[in-house]
């Protein structure tokens, strides 16, 4: 297995084939700008598909938030990620924070938020990127962009329509409203809400069960999760042909169907 990526705001913990990541600024709420942890996303995802012996992803934050977003305080002076003109401000976001939906969209493995605390603006953004979401009973969530003159800069207009479908994403982005976990449960946004005690062993149930999958039938059923998104019936059916021959002939499903056969027997 390859080494574990260096981080600087991040931790990254590894039990078994399971992968954590987890927001560690809680001094600023996690914030995505004026900290590194906008690289730390990157570097680990980029490390979690070149190392195939790890099947499930878990992003969480430290702490009281799972992430506030962009740093208020940067904005009001216009320093940090925020300082300098048109020009730079957009080469700013296409370089830093614009990274994270990419890499994200890219992951080879299942994705699940563990959303600890509030989740606002572009923290909010990471949560629907995500293939599953699981809340705390502390968690909230706004895509608060539009309250401060802004728009979701990160695509998060993208990923929440696709969440909740184009109704309710307008209504959340337009009102830049706060809603709470069993309301954001109510509209499908979550898959469930618990008590903060019981968050990560809720999550790392939900992980186990995927990762007692094979493999690489996993990483090929992600794709295909994605592909249907942005590909024609015809098209996607070649695909799922070609792949449904890969696994076929990998030694996983024989073991899997044999696993199978000898339960029924019992």
């Amino acid at each position: 297995m390859n080494s574990l990526p260096t981080l600087i705001d991040c931790r990254l913990e590894l039990n078994g084939v399971i992968a954590s990541l987890i927001f560690n600024r809680d001094d600023i709420r996690n914030a995505l700008t004026s900290t590194n942890i906008a690289d730390d996303i990157v570097n680990t995802i980029d490390w979690v598909n070149k190392t195939k012996m790890v099947s499930v992803l878990i992003i969480t934050g430290a702490g009281s938030a799972f992430s506030s977003g962009g740093n208020i305080k940067d904005m009001s002076t216009r320093t940090g990620d925020f300082a300098g003109n048109v020009n730079e401000l957009e080469n700013r976001y296409r370089e830093g924070i614009q990274r994270i939906p990419l890499a994200i969209q890219k992951c080879e493995i299942p994705v699940i938020a563990a959303i600890n605390g509030p989740a606002i603006g572009a923290g909010f953004d990471i949560c629907n990127m995500c293939d599953l979401r699981i809340a705390s009973t502390k968690a909230k969530f706004s895509e608060s962009f539009a309250n401060i003159g802004l728009i979701p800069g990160d695509g998060g207009a993208w990923f929440l329509q696709r969440v909740v479908g184009y109704q309710k994403a307008a209504e959340l982005t337009f009102t830049g409203k706060v809603i709470t976990a069993v309301e954001a449960k109510e509209i499908g946004l979550v898959l469930d809400v618990v008590e903060p005690d019981m968050l990560m062993p809720t999550v790392m149930q939900l992980a186990t069960d995927i990762a007692s999958k094979p493999a690489a039938a996993m990483r090929m059923t992600k794709r295909l999760m994605k592909l249907a998104q942005r590909t024609e019936l015809p098209d996607f059916l070649d695909m799922c042909a070609a792949f449904q021959s890969l696994c076929h002939d990998n030694p996983e499903h024989i073991d899997a169907v044999n696993e199978l056969i000898a339960k029924l027997k019992k």
